[in-house]
């Protein structure tokens, strides 16, 4: 009777405390949902869904299961492009927000969760085009991850959100600041880059992410250290079945100018079925075949990614690098038509198509002209790190060779960042002045790109004052074509020198 009646307590306080744990936080992370968040990492999206659905049935009301929902919708319109699942899907946002406000305010996941859902969908609405909508996100975004921060200023997982937005909003270009700070806005990349690193540290479970993040701020924003570029290749050699890290090694390091090394990573990813179609890394294998002069096979693989592709971004792109396959090969007629799909399909969302667009109107008026086949060959060496090729293409040249401003300057780029890539820094820096100096009061893109690599040379050298006049100078060109880009690694820059 006594342990019986023992039993039935035992059982009853169970009860209560399992009820009085739910209602503490309402999120389980159960095995199953923690495959699932590391099998959409790994880009196996369906398996992922399919576990998700599985704890939905004996959980529904589990605030895990609403994140990792979004997680998985993330990951496959960023991959895919989907325009019929984006517009299907757009709604998911909101019914997600208003399941997640039903869970306890003294639950730390709460708004943790919501300000994550917020910031997916920035993202994806970037993606797509929807830059207003995707502003108001980043907004809110913040605002909830500050408030959660206040509120519970332990749970770390938060840092995390606002780490990333600290560095995004401390990278806006100067003559936009004050947008951030009418908004109240807060960016601050060495605080953003300390908090993903100690999410990193301290949080198991978001280990991977915050490191990813972290290589990415660095890759994209900053500069990759020694140690995390030895990081980036360990990682997918550490996890082979993880397509996600295979392609993170491959596109940071063809950014790094290692496309050799890069190569190695796209052609030992894991394939199956079990993964998300990619069509992708056909995209990056035309690239890297472009860069090596191998020009039949960079067609192949472009010709093959516009077959596979639904998306919408790089068709313009795309079809400009065809062009170049066959007019760097001395195939012009053969080449004419891939420039008129640049200029006729795609959009123009981002910088390469942007630039595909601009070079298709070259064409048409008769700008692109022969002796430039030379500049392109040596663009793109440079950029995959085939340096000495790059340097044997310009090696004969000078400026008496080309007729325009634009040509002397590229000419005058294109060899100080081979002599800087291949150390030779002393040689490098005369080029680069000449380039800036050729392009004052122009919107040509090679004197900001000059002035920024200069600026990095005087840090590396201690010169601080130096470095900081330069990154100011490649700030100041107006409305060229990589503006964007530029004036946030100069902005980035200049943070950490403390300006």
């Amino acid at each position: 009777m006594k342990i019986s009646r023992f039993f039935i307590v035992f059982l009853f306080l169970v009860t209560l405390q399992s009820k009085a744990d739910d209602i503490v936080n309402d999120v389980i992370f159960s095995p199953k949902l923690q495959r699932a968040y590391f099998d959409i990492q790994k880009l196996k999206i369906e398996s992922a869904r399919a576990l998700i659905d599985e704890e939905r049935k004996v959980n529904p009301a589990n605030g895990l299961i609403q994140y990792l929902d979004n997680y998985a919708d993330l990951h496959y319109l960023l991959i895919s492009e989907d325009k019929k699942s984006f517009k299907a899907w757009s709604e998911r946002e909101d019914l997600r927000l208003a399941a997640l406000a039903k869970l306890p305010n003294t639950s730390p996941y709460k708004r943790f969760f919501q300000a994550e859902i917020r910031l997916h969908w920035a993202f994806i609405k970037m993606k797509f085009g929807n830059e207003g909508s995707a502003s108001w996100d980043v907004i809110k975004a913040y605002r909830i991850a500050e408030e959660n921060r206040k509120r519970f200023p332990n749970f770390r997982p938060t840092l995390k959100t606002l780490g990333l937005l600290h560095v995004l909003i401390g990278s806006v270009p100067e003559n936009y600041t004050w947008v951030t700070k009418i908004l109240g806005l807060k960016g601050n990349i060495k605080l953003g880059i300390e908090e993903i690193q100690l999410v990193q540290r301290e949080e198991p479970f978001f280990q991977q992410e915050s490191q990813l993040i972290n290589l990415l701020l660095h890759a994209y924003t900053l500069q990759l250290s020694d140690d995390q570029q030895v990081l980036l290749k360990q990682l997918p050699k550490n996890q082979p079945d993880n397509l996600l890290l295979h392609f993170f090694a491959t596109t940071i390091l063809m950014k790094e100018g290692k496309s050799e090394e890069a190569l190695y990573y796209l052609n030992h990813g894991p394939t199956g079925e079990e993964y998300i179609d990619f069509p992708f890394l056909d995209y990056l294998r035309g690239e890297i075949a472009l860069q090596k002069g191998k020009y039949d096979i960079a067609n192949f693989f472009y010709t093959k990614f516009q077959k596979r592709y639904k998306g919408f971004n790089y068709i313009k792109d795309s079809n400009m690098k065809l062009f170049m396959t066959r007019w760097l090969a001395n195939r012009d007629a053969d080449a004419a038509q891939y420039m008129k799909l640049a200029a006729t399909t795609g959009t123009t969302i981002i910088e390469g198509d942007k630039f595909a667009l601009r070079l298709a109107d070259e064409f048409e008026e008769g700008k692109l002209l022969p002796e430039q086949k030379i500049l392109y060959k040596a663009r793109y060496a440079t950029d995959g790190g085939y340096l000495t090729e790059a340097w044997d293409f310009m090696n004969n040249y000078t400026e008496k060779s080309f007729n325009t401003v634009s040509d002397k300057a590229e000419l005058n780029y294109r060899k100080g960042r081979i002599l800087q890539k291949m150390d030779q820094i002393e040689k490098c820096t005369p080029y680069y002045d000449r380039a800036i100096y050729l392009t004052k009061n122009t919107l040509l893109t090679f004197g900001p790109s000059a002035a920024l690599q200069m600026g990095y040379i005087m840090r590396d050298k201690k010169q601080n004052s130096v470095a900081v006049n330069y990154f100011k100078t490649a700030m100041a060109y107006k409305k060229h074509e990589y503006k964007n880009s530029i004036d946030n690694k100069a902005k980035a820059a200049l943070t950490e020198l403390g300006q």
